[in-house]
């Protein structure tokens, strides 16, 4: 048998430490978010910058998983659920960037013959997910949560991929 755990000091109740940590808590969270979030969320130049810097790194899969469609029709219809999803996060990002527009997507390039596209396709993919992983540190408040979201979509789809 365990020795009885100590009781709390006279004045001193269970519910009197649970009402204290709670206001404690509260007192925390509230300096933690003291900044206003429209503070947080001011785009500077260079932030603008790279952000749409990163449309384009997103409009460059969007292209590559057309690219891929177009030298392996099976594994188009494969990824299909991929390349929408990819599409999805180009929505996203434009939205998110300052002045970007809507253009069509720069070519990828030539994806390499159907034994080599799933390959050439996760390498495209994966070097996105590490350009948006390395540019959301540089950004802040949704910015960053949005590319960092990104960066782990592309390296989940880089290992359906694999």
């Amino acid at each position: 048998m365990s020795p009885p755990l100590p009781s709390c000091p006279p004045g001193f109740s269970r519910r009197t430490l649970l009402a204290a940590s709670a206001a404690g808590l509260a007192v925390l969270a509230t300096g933690c978010t003291s900044s206003s979030a429209d503070e947080r969320e001011k785009v500077t130049s260079r932030q603008a910058d790279e952000l749409s810097a990163q449309v384009a790194v997103q409009e460059a899969v969007v292209s590559a998983f057309v690219a891929a469609g177009a030298a392996d029709p099976a594994l188009a219809a494969e990824v299909a659920d991929l390349a929408a999803q990819a599409d999805e996060q180009l929505a996203r990002l434009r939205a998110a960037a300052p002045g970007s527009s809507s253009s069509a997507p720069p070519a990828a390039g030539d994806a390499p013959p159907a034994p080599e596209t799933r390959a050439w396709l996760r390498t495209q993919v994966a070097t996105a997910a590490a350009s948006h992983a390395a540019a959301c540190v540089d950004q802040s408040g949704a910015r960053a949560a949005l590319l960092g979201s990104i960066a782990a979509g592309l390296a989940g789809q880089d290992g359906r991929l694999a």
